[in-house]
């Protein structure tokens, strides 16, 4: 209680926090979740994390940094009392806008994304806050050049950048008025002939003061029996809250959320110019990751969910025509995962009530990573606290009918079951703490190659859903064990450096037979290579991010190995990555074939083929550096 009390204080002196009424205030304090960070650590990276919840600096500094094609454009230091991530949530589609790394030990307290989106449509004055601050970002030079960077050009309104558009942008030029006076009848028809799906009511003067959607006229002429000879005015919504045609297309959001509203009208200079609504900002971004992510989030069942999914082809192909970088493209495909995931959960919860029980629903592999491609299986676990040995049966049942819930409507929303049965409808994978614990105590204790696996699948891990305690407490098992037993990360390498990248001593392709294909290359494959490389220098470095060109930056940055062999490999790795999520978006788009990461050397160009042998050069590179690393002796395995 004395922390919650802290937290109600501590609130008061933030802006804008101290504008909340004191309940909002009390019950905002009990939603904050601190969390330890030690110094020197990246906690955010630019255009690369999904930011999941909003910060607020308790104790101790973090440095900002804003970069532009590796040049530095505009740092600052975060302090005691000073926010971060709101902005990244509201304007820049939950991507961090800049990195963030702790200067000092630092306490953090943690307000997550849900609670915070609902306090911005709760409160006005709450969300204007962040709308002026953001627009002040904006005019500040550095801002405007990398904003204006990542807009491909002025009529571009999809992605990030669409939010900051003027609303005059995307408005229709057809709309339709009429005067209080009208009959109703008459404004059904003016509706009916311009195909609108409303009619603005305006006075004398041109002023809005309401509006009739065809849902008015069901609800209020069919079923409460008005007359269709009545005055309009007698059945408009009213009043119609107008905004200038240069307003900010989240800025009308914020408005529609503050107000409760589905309508806006447009004025110009000259007076009325359209109306917009809801329905028509999300439409005019078509296919693009804000309306798709909108979708996800309010999907009534599992079977939206499955339509939805089939969009993911089309929105990579589009986006990687249009030059979008590796990491952008799996973040986002990951970021879709993670919102479905979040609405099955909901579902499965709102079924079986509430858990007995904290828990935390895990994702490993690639999704552990943020690196989802257009083929990626379930790798997904349920940890729960340490339950009383009275209610062992009990609390292991409820989460494993969550757990097969789950994971079987992510098999029909189209992400299918895991090939080995790491997932948390298997008993064994859905356990609580001490035993997860007792299992990577286990792992690291010995060198069997089935282990080992283990090691590459589950300790790339990340929060899904739920607790984050949890999550934090395992993994900070998991670095004690290993300062225990280092002899298991050079296991590890051992077994990275067993596996050659697809080129013979003449620098030529080495094909397989795989899947009933002959003469194929397996993109994934020299891919893994990069990914274990990364992971064991993350480890070693008791790194918690799990993103492997985060990982290999952060290498880059601790001066361990050659600047340039690192770069080369980040190049290598985004190239192959865009190049396998480019194989597979075409494969379901145009050949409507189930993505796979299978392709004949034929079916490539010539520059593909040869950049393609560079990036498996590089990535031979990288096992000289773990065998000299850690001391592995002998010929390389053929």
């Amino acid at each position: 209680m004395s922390s919650q009390i802290t937290y109600y204080d501590f609130l008061q002196d933030i802006q804008p926090f101290s504008q909340l009424p004191s309940d909002e205030l009390e019950r905002t304090a009990l939603h904050l979740n601190p969390t330890h960070y030690h110094r020197k650590m990246t906690l955010f990276v630019q255009d690369t994390t999904i930011i999941t919840h909003v910060i607020l600096v308790h104790q101790g500094n973090l440095e900002y940094v804003l970069s532009e094609e590796g040049r530095v454009v505009n740092s600052f230091r975060i302090g005691e009392k000073d926010i971060y991530g709101a902005l990244s949530l509201l304007f820049n589609s939950g991507l961090s806008i800049g990195t963030v790394r702790s200067l000092d030990d630092v306490v953090l307290l943690h307000l997550e994304k849900d609670f915070f989106l609902e306090l911005c449509s709760r409160h006005k004055d709450f969300s204007k806050y962040f709308a002026d601050q953001y627009s002040r970002k904006v005019l500040h030079s550095p801002y405007i050049d990398y904003l204006s960077k990542r807009s491909r050009s002025p009529q571009d309104i999809s992605g990030p950048f669409f939010l900051s558009k003027p609303v005059g942008s995307i408005l229709s030029a057809n709309f339709c008025i009429c005067l209080p006076e009208t009959s109703i009848r008459d404004a059904a028809r003016k509706i009916t002939t311009s195909d609108q799906d409303a009619v603005m009511v305006l006075d004398s003067h041109n002023k809005p003061l309401g509006i009739v959607t065809g849902h008015d006229l069901r609800d209020k002429v069919i079923i409460q029996g008005i007359s269709a000879e009545s005055a309009v005015q007698e059945i408009m919504s009213s009043p119609l809250i107008s905004i200038q045609d240069q307003t900010l297309v989240y800025e009308a959001v914020l408005l529609m959320m503050d107000k409760r509203i589905k309508q806006l009208a447009v004025e110009n200079e000259t007076g009325i110019c359209g109306l917009i609504s809801e329905q028509e900002i999300f439409l005019a971004q078509g296919l693009s990751p804000i309306y798709i992510m909108h979708q996800i989030q309010t999907a009534p069942d599992v079977q939206q969910l499955k339509s939805i999914h089939s969009k993911k082809p089309y929105l990579i192909k589009s986006l990687i025509d249009s030059g979008a970088k590796a990491q952008h493209l799996t973040g986002l495909i990951t970021s879709m995962s993670d919102a479905t995931l979040e609405r099955l959960i909901e579902f499965a919860l709102h079924e079986l009530g509430p858990p007995p029980v904290p828990f935390a629903f895990v994702l490993f592999g690639s999704e552990g990573r943020r690196e989802q491609t257009l083929k990626t299986d379930q790798d997904n676990a349920i940890i729960y606290a340490d339950e009383n040995p009275d209610q062992k049966s009990e609390v292991q049942a409820y989460f494993l009918a969550l757990g097969t819930k789950v994971c079987d409507w992510l098999n029909d929303a189209g992400q299918s079951f895991c090939e080995f049965n790491i997932m948390a409808k298997n008993p064994k994978w859905c356990q609580p703490l001490r035993v997860w614990k007792g299992y990577f105590q286990s792992w690291i204790g010995t060198d069997d190659p089935d282990t080992l696996l283990k090691g590459n699948i589950f300790f790339d891990l990340k929060l899904g859903y739920g607790e984050h305690q949890l999550v934090d407490e395992l993994r900070s098992s998991l670095f004690e064990n290993l300062n225990q037993w280092p002899g298991f990360l050079r296991s590890m390498a051992i077994n990275t450096t067993s596996y050659r990248p697809p080129l013979d001593l003449f620098g030529q392709f080495v094909l397989h037979n795989k899947d009933q294909r002959r003469n194929i290359l397996d993109l994934k494959s020299p891919m893994r290579l990069v990914v274990d490389f990364a992971r064991i220098y993350a480890l070693k470095l008791q790194m918690v991010e799990a993103h492997t060109v985060t990982r290999l930056k952060a290498l880059l940055e601790s001066g361990t190995f050659e600047q340039e062999v690192i770069r080369d490999l980040i190049e290598a790795y985004e190239w192959l990555l865009v190049f396998r999520l480019s194989h597979q978006a075409r494969m379901a788009v145009d050949s409507s074939k189930e993505p796979d990461n299978l392709l004949s050397p034929k079916e490539l160009t010539h520059i593909d083929r040869q950049t393609l042998k560079q990036a498996f050069k590089t990535i031979k590179t990288i096992q000289g550096l773990l065998r000299r690393d850690f001391f592995l002796f002998g010929p390389l395995s053929p």
